[in-house]
């Protein structure tokens, strides 16, 4: 059986060490590195590639989530367990949005964690200790954004508050497409799009890509479909 090599990420000295200390007895793991914050997270996976990084979602700076999306973004192989103290369904759909592999109360019993670490490096996800396949995970996402979107939409068309250009960058944003892509695509420059980027976070009172997705798809104004569907073009 091949090692599984993590790093761990927590601002939180003793409860990091805690977590190094758990992993680091189970047959087969082998823990190769731990940062305190964000950023020296990101550096920490672009240069280990780890099969896994065990992230707290509150750290200083960028937060796991925001670590979570710019490694999906730029497709490193490292899978992402997100940890968090504060368990709310809102917070689940940003890390599931943001592509976390697993999702877990920082409560969780120190087996289900290496349970859930088991089951993402067989290509599963785990969410507050649900297992699903992609094709499933897919679905459960739809419908809880399906639901999101009853209980903060109104009835009919709802009014946003951004322009016709805004949200056709922000349905390329949906989709997945860098800021390059997003220029070449609408025939606009690099800059343009990242000034109607920054615009689209501002009026919707958000500080990155991934809430406002989340933002949008809640209020109706765009669909998680549209993600999915085009993967499969």
């Amino acid at each position: 059986m091949e090692e599984v090599t993590i790093v761990v990420v927590d601002d939180h000295p003793l409860f990091r060490q805690g977590v190094i200390n758990t992993l680091s007895l189970e047959p087969g793991f082998k823990v190769i590195g731990q940062a305190e914050n964000g950023t020296n997270a990101l550096a920490l996976i672009r240069s280990l590639h780890p099969c896994i990084a065990v992230v707290d979602i509150n750290l200083p700076g960028m937060n796991g989530q925001q670590v979570t999306h710019r490694v999906v973004q730029e497709k490193l192989p490292t899978r992402i367990v997100l940890l968090t103290a504060y368990n709310d369904q809102e917070q689940v759909i940003h890390a599931a949005w943001a592509g976390a592999a697993a999702y877990c109360s920082k409560d969780v019993d120190p087996g289900q964690l290496v349970h859930a670490i088991r089951e993402v490096v067989e290509g599963k996800i785990v969410i507050e200790g649900r297992v699903f396949t992609q094709s499933e995970f897919e679905y459960w996402l739809n419908d809880e954004m399906e639901k999101a979107r009853h209980i903060y939409s109104e009835p009919g068309s709802p009014f946003h508050p951004l322009s016709d250009r805004e949200m056709e960058v922000l349905t390329c944003v949906v989709k997945g497409m860098s800021n390059k892509e997003i220029a070449a695509s609408l025939g606009i420059s690099h800059q343009t799009v990242k000034n109607h980027v920054t615009s689209i976070l501002r009026k919707f009172g958000v500080e990155d890509r991934t809430q406002a997705v989340v933002y949008a798809l809640k209020r109706g104004w765009v669909k998680i479909l549209d993600k999915y569907s085009q993967s499969q073009e």
